[in-house]
């Protein structure tokens, strides 16, 4: 199982990412259709983005799955984040409460 603070990196795009809230799914989380693997791992130079997975990702921001995972983007590339072929979603901000 990925642990919480693990950093990852794609092996098709840019993207790395830090592990924020570790979950059993994200030992299949994938950037543009790949695995991703630990920064500086060896990378599989016949892997290609795939199309259908290539909406990107943004530096930054929080993507998060049904699961209770969670992972930050550290450097933004072009493959979307997913589990397997589902994509996560960008983690709302929680509003904050009106101060009058």
């Amino acid at each position: 199982m990925i642990k919480n603070g693990t950093r990852l990196q794609s092996q098709v795009c840019d993207t790395q990412v830090i592990v924020v809230r570790s979950s059993d799914s994200l030992d299949d989380l994938r950037a543009g259709g790949a695995l991703l693997v630990p920064v500086g791992g060896a990378v599989d130079d016949s892997l290609t983005l795939d199309a259908s997975l290539s909406d990107g990702n943004l530096m930054g921001k929080r993507y998060v799955d049904d699961t209770g995972a969670e992972v930050l983007v550290t450097k933004a590339g072009a493959g979307t984040l997913s589990i397997g072929t589902t994509p996560l979603s960008i983690k709302e901000a929680k509003p904050l409460p009106a101060s009058d």
